[in-house]
């Protein structure tokens, strides 16, 4: 334990920059929402300042939003209309993931936002509604010390490139494909 003492206070030595972070939560599998809103909430605990962009989901009754919306430092922004094979309308879905950017560039040139959560953000992009160059750009001239997670499936590999962290989600096992419907306070 000594020897391991003496490695891990050297990689904390050589630590010495300090600067905003992009995180990139991907995979399969279950929790990068969560994960996400994990650090909204330890962002909040700091007395930060945060901004979260929801991108696909049209949802405004999670127990997520329900929770952070209505605590101080918190901008909230949903910005989808459902899921494409709910609104089956391809035009209008890449319309609004437009409109939802024009609010999220508005973020990212906030310096008072500390932390800015874009969930579900790799669809959009996926998709090809969000030019993928422009998003780049865009997160590249954010304030220096503002930090921003992305959440979602597929993330591409010029995102993750651009990254300080990446984590991949593993999907092993998952209640829903053994019948069982979302839960509150665990699914939503």
């Amino acid at each position: 334990m000594q020897r391991k003492k003496e490695v891990i206070d050297a990689a904390i030595a050589r630590a010495d920059q300090n600067k905003g972070l992009l995180l990139i939560l991907t995979g399969n599998g279950k929790g990068k929402s969560s994960s996400a809103f994990g650090m909204l909430a330890r962002a909040l605990g700091h007395g930060m300042r945060v901004g979260v962009a929801q991108f696909i989901k049209s949802r405004t009754d999670t127990g997520e939003e329900a929770f952070f919306r209505h605590q101080e430092n918190v901008i909230w922004h949903v910005l989808g209309e459902g899921f494409t094979w709910d609104t089956q309308d391809l035009a209008h879905d890449s319309e609004t993931a437009q409109r939802g950017w024009a609010i999220v560039q508005e973020m990212l040139r906030n310096p008072a936002l500390d932390l800015v959560v874009l969930d579900e953000l790799t669809y959009p992009i996926k998709f090809g509604w969000l030019d993928l160059t422009m998003v780049l750009h865009d997160l590249n001239n954010r304030p220096p010390m503002q930090h921003v997670v992305i959440t979602g499936r597929a993330a591409p590999d010029a995102l993750c490139e651009a990254a300080d962290t990446v984590t991949e989600m593993r999907d092993i096992k998952h209640a829903y494909r053994a019948g069982i419907q979302a839960q509150k306070g665990i699914d939503l």
